[in-house]
């Protein structure tokens, strides 16, 4: 080979050797080097309990976990990247967190969006997630319109189900009782006059209906209600088996405090939003919780859901509650899942592998259908200082339900 030729190949060498070279620099340098995620979430007023029991606790859990793990794979540049946070109180206010929404995506610029707390904030931002193709892993909006609404949102999920969901699954674990003979066929039912309650309330009227109850009480009452024996008492004359109040997280203290003094107590007795929360039983004590029932629940005997409740009253000091909490670990589970899969933060690539994929979290296998997460309790019971999934009664996990409830303790 001439000199010539040589000197031409190990110029091509060295000239491709420089390409080589140069190519990994951009391309690591083009990696970011966070993934912004923004929230607006309640601090202040009357939803800062919840979104600081639900959500808050779980969003920083599992930011400093996926941190101290090194971030985020995103495989497109071959390295983790961390998350960062900006953060927003919407002060309980559909208004200000429509704001702070809109402040994160115009101005703070986020890759990410976490949701809101609560039903009527979630949907007051979700035109905002939608015009701008944030994915909405809504886990504390709880609506019998989710198929409505998510024609109208794509990207919004519904992870909490709907209203009929949990109707249908509480009337189902009716219905076997009355089968067995261990209650009547008659309801009293009072319901917050708020969203929650309005909704919760006309879907258990279709579902008792269907299943055979006869609603012997079926009364409202105004949100902030500082005295409900009138109604209760009512419930106690009824000789109604079942009570079920669909209530707010203070009047769910009012009607547990309420009943005790009137002693009323039904072989079920149902309330709604905090009977579920760990300052409910901080307040009773296991024994007084015992038998009470609600939305939701867990599988008491899941070591994954174990150790998601140990890891998270480590790290925040904070028991979890036992319905939204896991449910909402479990969606930035599926979140991260999802981005990883994609293997770059692209909202659209994100939004479309949530919808198609199965993925493993603290609750099993899960997977979203018609923008509903499938496969959760909806009923619970207080079985044993665990507020226990018992329907639907084929889930893993499940126990049977105590059937009468025990007398109240202190």
């Amino acid at each position: 080979m001439t000199v010539k030729k040589w000197t031409s190949k190990l110029a091509t060498l060295a000239l491709s050797l420089s390409v080589v070279g140069a190519a990994a620099p951009t391309l690591a340098a083009e990696a970011p080097e966070s993934i912004v995620i923004g929230y607006a979430l309640a601090k202040t007023g009357p939803n800062a309990p919840g979104a600081s029991t639900t959500q808050r606790p779980n969003y920083e859990m599992w930011v400093e976990e996926v941190n101290k793990a090194g971030g985020i794979m995103l495989s497109k540049y071959g390295k983790r990247v961390p998350i960062t946070v900006v953060e927003y109180d919407d002060r309980s206010s559909t208004e200000e967190a429509v704001r702070a929404v809109e402040r994160l995506i115009t101005q703070d610029e986020v890759d990410l969006l976490l949701p809101p707390w609560g039903t009527a904030t979630n949907l007051a931002v979700a035109p905002l997630f939608d015009k701008h193709g944030y994915p909405q892993l809504g886990t504390t909006n709880l609506t019998d319109k989710a198929d409505q609404f998510a024609k109208r949102w794509p990207n919004h999920y519904f992870l909490l189900g709907s209203a009929s969901m949990y109707a249908n699954g509480l009337f189902d674990t009716l219905a076997d009782a009355l089968k067995e003979g261990k209650i009547n066929n008659k309801i009293a039912m009072i319901s917050v006059a708020d969203g929650f309650g309005v909704e919760s309330a006309s879907a258990a009227r279709k579902a008792a209906q269907a299943k055979g109850f006869e609603l012997v009480m079926d009364e409202s009452y105004p949100v902030g209600t500082s005295d409900l024996s009138t109604l209760l008492n009512q419930v106690k004359d009824s000789g109604a088996d079942t009570f079920i109040a669909y209530s707010y997280p203070p009047d769910t203290i009012l009607i547990s405090d309420q009943a005790r003094i009137i002693s009323l107590n039904p072989k079920i007795f149902y309330t709604g939003v905090g009977t579920q929360f760990p300052f409910f039983i901080g307040k009773y004590g296991a024994q007084g919780v015992e038998g009470q029932m609600s939305l939701g629940g867990i599988d008491g005997t899941s070591k994954a859901i174990q150790e998601y409740r140990a890891r998270h009253k480590e790290m925040t000091g904070k028991d979890t509650d036992y319905w939204g909490s896991p449910v909402s670990y479990a969606s930035l589970q599926m979140l991260q899942q999802a981005i990883e899969r994609v293997g770059e933060v692209d909202r659209e690539k994100i939004s479309a592998e949530l919808k198609k994929g199965g993925f493993e979290t603290i609750l099993g296998d899960i997977k979203i259908v018609n923008n509903q997460l499938v496969g959760i309790f909806t009923v619970g019971q207080w079985q044993n200082g665990v507020f226990q999934g018992v329907g639907p009664k084929d889930l893993k996990g499940a126990q049977p339900v105590i059937i009468p409830k025990p007398d109240w303790k202190k």
